[in-house]
Protein backbone atom coordinates (compact mmCIF):
# COMPACT_ATOMS: atom_id res chain seq x y z
CA UNK A 1 0.00 0.00 0.00
CA UNK A 2 2.88 2.17 0.90
CA UNK A 3 4.63 1.32 -2.59
CA UNK A 4 1.60 2.43 -4.26
CA UNK A 5 1.21 5.65 -2.39
CA UNK A 6 4.79 6.37 -3.31
CA UNK A 7 4.62 5.44 -7.11
CA UNK A 8 1.07 8.18 -7.08
CA UNK A 9 3.03 10.81 -5.12
CA UNK A 10 6.26 10.26 -7.60
CA UNK A 11 3.36 10.07 -11.03
CA UNK A 12 1.63 13.43 -9.36
CA UNK A 13 4.89 15.37 -9.28
CA UNK A 14 6.41 14.36 -12.50
CA UNK A 15 3.06 15.56 -13.87
CA UNK A 16 2.88 18.58 -12.20
CA UNK A 17 6.39 19.19 -13.13
CA UNK A 18 5.94 18.51 -16.29
CA UNK A 19 2.78 20.75 -16.34
CA UNK A 20 4.33 23.62 -15.22
CA UNK A 21 7.26 23.26 -17.90
CA UNK A 22 4.72 23.22 -20.65
CA UNK A 23 3.12 26.30 -19.29
CA UNK A 24 6.75 28.30 -18.94
CA UNK A 25 6.95 27.27 -22.45
CA UNK A 26 4.34 28.43 -23.53
CA UNK A 27 4.79 31.95 -22.01
CA UNK A 28 8.18 32.11 -22.88
CA UNK A 29 7.37 31.89 -26.42
CA UNK A 30 4.34 34.35 -26.71
CA UNK A 31 6.98 36.33 -24.41
CA UNK A 32 9.34 35.57 -26.94
CA UNK A 33 7.21 36.91 -30.43
CA UNK A 34 6.13 40.06 -28.46
CA UNK A 35 9.65 40.57 -28.61
CA UNK A 36 10.46 40.42 -31.80
CA UNK A 37 7.13 42.11 -33.09
CA UNK A 38 8.74 44.65 -30.79
CA UNK A 39 11.96 44.76 -32.66
CA UNK A 40 10.53 44.22 -35.90
CA UNK A 41 8.18 47.68 -35.22
CA UNK A 42 10.95 49.60 -33.80
CA UNK A 43 13.61 49.42 -36.22
CA UNK A 44 11.31 50.19 -38.89
CA UNK A 45 9.88 53.48 -37.22
CA UNK A 46 13.82 53.99 -36.09
CA UNK A 47 14.58 53.94 -40.12
CA UNK A 48 11.36 56.17 -41.40
CA UNK A 49 12.65 58.60 -38.19
CA UNK A 50 16.79 58.27 -39.60
CA UNK A 51 15.25 59.99 -42.46
CA UNK A 52 14.12 63.49 -40.55
CA UNK A 53 17.18 64.48 -39.45
CA UNK A 54 16.36 65.49 -36.00
CA UNK A 55 18.92 66.57 -33.93
CA UNK A 56 17.17 66.23 -30.30
CA UNK A 57 17.96 62.64 -29.38
CA UNK A 58 15.45 63.28 -27.04
CA UNK A 59 12.73 64.00 -29.41
CA UNK A 60 13.84 61.55 -32.52
CA UNK A 61 13.16 59.19 -29.52
CA UNK A 62 9.85 60.09 -28.86
CA UNK A 63 8.76 60.23 -32.16
CA UNK A 64 10.49 57.00 -33.15
CA UNK A 65 7.99 55.74 -30.55
CA UNK A 66 5.12 57.34 -31.88
CA UNK A 67 4.96 55.19 -34.97
CA UNK A 68 6.23 52.53 -33.12
CA UNK A 69 3.19 52.53 -31.46
CA UNK A 70 0.84 53.15 -34.92
CA UNK A 71 2.19 50.53 -36.23
CA UNK A 72 0.78 48.73 -32.76
CA UNK A 73 -2.26 49.87 -33.26
CA UNK A 74 -3.11 49.24 -36.79
CA UNK A 75 -1.92 45.44 -36.38
CA UNK A 76 -4.31 45.11 -33.16
CA UNK A 77 -7.45 46.43 -35.27
CA UNK A 78 -6.49 44.36 -38.27
CA UNK A 79 -5.58 41.01 -35.82
CA UNK A 80 -9.41 41.60 -34.20
CA UNK A 81 -11.44 42.24 -37.53
CA UNK A 82 -9.55 38.85 -38.50
CA UNK A 83 -11.07 37.08 -35.62
CA UNK A 84 -14.11 38.71 -35.69
CA UNK A 85 -14.45 37.76 -39.30
CA UNK A 86 -13.58 34.17 -38.54
CA UNK A 87 -15.96 33.16 -35.50
CA UNK A 88 -18.87 35.30 -37.43
CA UNK A 89 -17.99 32.49 -39.99
CA UNK A 90 -18.32 29.63 -37.61
CA UNK A 91 -21.21 31.05 -36.10
CA UNK A 92 -23.14 31.66 -39.37
CA UNK A 93 -21.60 28.73 -41.60
CA UNK A 94 -24.95 27.78 -42.23
CA UNK A 95 -26.34 30.77 -43.61
CA UNK A 96 -24.36 32.54 -46.27
CA UNK A 97 -26.43 35.95 -46.43
CA UNK A 98 -26.05 36.06 -42.11
CA UNK A 99 -22.47 35.47 -42.87
CA UNK A 100 -21.85 37.88 -45.14
CA UNK A 101 -23.90 40.51 -43.60
CA UNK A 102 -22.27 40.17 -40.54
CA UNK A 103 -18.62 40.40 -42.34
CA UNK A 104 -19.88 43.36 -44.00
CA UNK A 105 -20.18 44.91 -40.24
CA UNK A 106 -17.14 44.07 -38.80
CA UNK A 107 -15.02 45.34 -41.93
CA UNK A 108 -17.36 48.69 -41.48
CA UNK A 109 -16.30 48.77 -37.55
CA UNK A 110 -12.69 48.49 -38.89
CA UNK A 111 -12.51 51.13 -40.99
CA UNK A 112 -14.61 53.47 -38.03
CA UNK A 113 -11.37 52.49 -36.15
CA UNK A 114 -8.56 53.09 -38.48
CA UNK A 115 -10.14 56.51 -39.60
CA UNK A 116 -10.02 57.58 -35.34
CA UNK A 117 -6.51 55.67 -35.04
CA UNK A 118 -5.51 57.96 -38.46
CA UNK A 119 -6.38 61.32 -37.13
CA UNK A 120 -4.71 60.97 -33.41
CA UNK A 121 -1.71 59.16 -35.24
CA UNK A 122 -1.20 62.50 -37.52
CA UNK A 123 -2.12 64.85 -34.59
CA UNK A 124 0.86 63.04 -32.30
CA UNK A 125 2.89 63.64 -35.49
CA UNK A 126 2.22 66.97 -35.90
CA UNK A 127 2.47 68.24 -32.01
CA UNK A 128 6.41 66.90 -32.88
CA UNK A 129 7.32 67.64 -36.69
CA UNK A 130 6.96 70.34 -39.02
CA UNK A 131 4.69 69.28 -42.45
CA UNK A 132 7.59 68.27 -44.76
CA UNK A 133 8.46 65.72 -41.87
CA UNK A 134 5.20 64.44 -41.62
CA UNK A 135 5.02 64.10 -45.17
CA UNK A 136 8.27 62.08 -45.25
CA UNK A 137 6.49 59.87 -42.39
CA UNK A 138 3.51 58.60 -44.15
CA UNK A 139 5.93 58.07 -47.50
CA UNK A 140 8.44 56.43 -45.05
CA UNK A 141 5.49 53.96 -43.93
CA UNK A 142 4.05 53.24 -48.21
CA UNK A 143 7.90 52.93 -48.95
CA UNK A 144 7.97 56.04 -51.11
CA UNK A 145 5.41 54.91 -53.36
CA UNK A 146 3.67 58.72 -53.78
CA UNK A 147 6.78 60.49 -55.10
CA UNK A 148 8.32 57.65 -57.05
CA UNK A 149 5.02 57.05 -59.19
CA UNK A 150 4.38 60.56 -59.22
CA UNK A 151 7.84 61.33 -61.09
CA UNK A 152 7.09 58.87 -63.26
CA UNK A 153 4.26 60.12 -64.45
CA UNK A 154 5.98 63.26 -65.24
CA UNK A 155 8.56 61.61 -66.90
CA UNK A 156 6.81 59.79 -69.15
CA UNK A 157 4.37 62.58 -69.81
CA UNK A 158 6.43 65.41 -69.99
CA UNK A 159 3.65 67.95 -71.74
CA UNK A 160 1.35 67.30 -69.04
CA UNK A 161 -0.50 70.15 -67.50
CA UNK A 162 -0.17 72.34 -64.24
CA UNK A 163 -3.84 70.93 -63.49
CA UNK A 164 -2.80 67.44 -64.60
CA UNK A 165 0.16 67.32 -62.15
CA UNK A 166 -2.01 68.79 -59.54
CA UNK A 167 -4.93 65.54 -60.03
CA UNK A 168 -2.50 63.18 -60.19
CA UNK A 169 -0.81 64.29 -57.16
CA UNK A 170 -3.99 64.34 -55.41
CA UNK A 171 -4.98 61.04 -56.23
CA UNK A 172 -1.79 59.28 -54.92
CA UNK A 173 -1.85 61.64 -51.70
CA UNK A 174 -5.27 59.86 -51.16
CA UNK A 175 -4.37 56.53 -51.88
CA UNK A 176 -1.22 57.23 -49.54
CA UNK A 177 -3.42 57.92 -46.92
CA UNK A 178 -5.41 54.84 -46.78
CA UNK A 179 -2.32 53.33 -47.69
CA UNK A 180 -0.45 53.66 -44.73
CA UNK A 181 -3.11 51.66 -42.73
CA UNK A 182 -3.71 49.08 -44.78
CA UNK A 183 -1.69 45.82 -42.93
CA UNK A 184 0.45 44.36 -45.26
CA UNK A 185 2.78 45.52 -48.24
CA UNK A 186 0.62 43.48 -51.31
CA UNK A 187 -2.19 45.96 -49.38
CA UNK A 188 -0.63 49.01 -49.58
CA UNK A 189 0.69 48.99 -52.97
CA UNK A 190 -2.49 47.37 -53.91
CA UNK A 191 -3.90 51.11 -52.61
CA UNK A 192 -1.94 52.90 -55.16
CA UNK A 193 -2.70 50.40 -58.08
CA UNK A 194 -6.56 51.46 -57.58
CA UNK A 195 -6.03 55.23 -57.65
CA UNK A 196 -2.98 54.70 -60.60
CA UNK A 197 -6.21 53.41 -62.36
CA UNK A 198 -7.92 56.26 -61.85
CA UNK A 199 -5.41 58.47 -63.06
CA UNK A 200 -5.04 56.99 -66.21
CA UNK A 201 -8.68 56.86 -66.78
CA UNK A 202 -8.40 60.22 -66.11
CA UNK A 203 -6.01 60.95 -68.24
CA UNK A 204 -7.35 58.72 -71.08
CA UNK A 205 -10.46 61.53 -71.00
CA UNK A 206 -8.45 64.36 -71.18
CA UNK A 207 -7.36 62.68 -74.78
CA UNK A 208 -3.91 61.02 -73.90
CA UNK A 209 -2.98 57.56 -74.96
CA UNK A 210 -1.43 56.09 -72.02
CA UNK A 211 -0.73 52.52 -73.88
CA UNK A 212 1.69 54.67 -76.53
CA UNK A 213 2.96 56.83 -73.85
CA UNK A 214 4.48 54.11 -71.71
CA UNK A 215 5.63 52.29 -74.91
CA UNK A 216 7.62 55.67 -75.83
CA UNK A 217 9.00 56.18 -72.55
CA UNK A 218 10.07 52.98 -72.91
CA UNK A 219 12.04 54.06 -75.64
CA UNK A 220 13.07 57.25 -74.69
CA UNK A 221 14.93 55.58 -71.45
CA UNK A 222 16.20 52.83 -74.01
CA UNK A 223 17.89 55.59 -75.75
CA UNK A 224 19.14 57.96 -73.21
CA UNK A 225 20.91 54.30 -71.61
CA UNK A 226 22.24 53.54 -75.11
CA UNK A 227 24.16 57.05 -75.20
CA UNK A 228 25.91 56.58 -71.79
CA UNK A 229 27.51 53.69 -73.29
CA UNK A 230 28.98 55.28 -76.06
Amino acid sequence: MNQLVKRITILSIVVMTWGTSVFSQETATAAEKEAAYTKVITERADKIVQALSISDQKKALKVRDIIAGQYRGLNNIHEARKASVKSAKEINKENRALADSAVKKIEEEEKLQLSKLHTAYLKSLSAELNPQQVEAVKDGMTYRVLPITYNGYLQMLPNLTEDQKKQILAYLTEAREFAMDAESSEKKHGWFGKYKGKINNYLSAAGINMKQASIDWQNRIKQEEAKKKM
